[in-house]
């Protein structure tokens, strides 16, 4: 019994040491797949879907001068803010709008890793209100471009792989119908819930570290 004990032991730390070693995360072992998506959503190959992130927050939205609004306002979307979370409710990452370094402080939709503070910002490319696949009331199904990356103050890179970004499994989120009308509605708020299944991608063979 003490062998087997032993030898298991043994095991689970040479685990804990070769995920030390590599710096892998343990997302990466996860089996995730996407759903269907439109044709223009999908990710080119020799890319991997490597984890998934379940994000639960809210859509921010500013009310600004419009000239293509019949009001002459309409609602802006000012970018994201919420938190992603692994199959087991954990933690993973956060989602907000931040300066690219990557393209002189351009904002772009920006994903931080809740660990090691690895970052990457992307573009969207593709986007999609395809009724067959998004639901009624919910924001656009995206494909997002990484545009920019930076390792944590700790040299930490799990997200610097990425290459892709889907946004899928979209609910809420759309900008509401009142509440910009009128010139005095002009720098009102408002934050509508949302939430979406982020899916990255990295180069296929491509492990954590550069």
């Amino acid at each position: 019994m003490k062998s087997v004990i032993h030898a298991a032991c043994m095991a689970a730390l040479a685990v804990v040491l070769t995920t030390a070693a590599t710096g892998a995360s343990s997302r990466d072992t996860e089996r995730v797949t996407a759903p269907p998506v439109p044709t223009d959503l999908e990710v080119p190959e020799g890319n991997k879907l490597f984890f998934v992130g379940h994000a639960f927050g809210t859509q921010n939205y500013i009310c600004l001068p419009s000239a293509t609004a019949p009001a002459g306002v309409a609602w802006t979307l000012v970018g994201p803010q919420a938190n992603l979370f692994d199959r087991h409710a954990r933690q993973i990452t956060t989602h907000f709008l931040s300066p690219n370094p990557d393209e002189n402080g351009l904002a772009r939709a920006t994903w931080q890793d809740s660990e090691d503070t690895s970052a990457v910002w992307a573009k969207a490319v593709a986007i999609s209100s395809d009724s067959n696949y998004v639901a009624p009331g919910a924001i656009p199904w995206l494909k997002l471009e990484v545009v920019g990356d930076a390792r944590g103050p700790n040299n930490g890179r799990t997200l610097t792989v990425t290459t892709w970004i889907q946004r899928l499994n979209t609910t809420g989120g759309m900008a509401p119908a009142t509440g910009c009308a009128a010139s005095t509605n002009i720098g009102a708020r408002t934050f509508v819930p949302y939430t979406a299944d982020y899916f990255f991608y990295k180069k296929s063979g491509r492990p954590y570290w550069n």
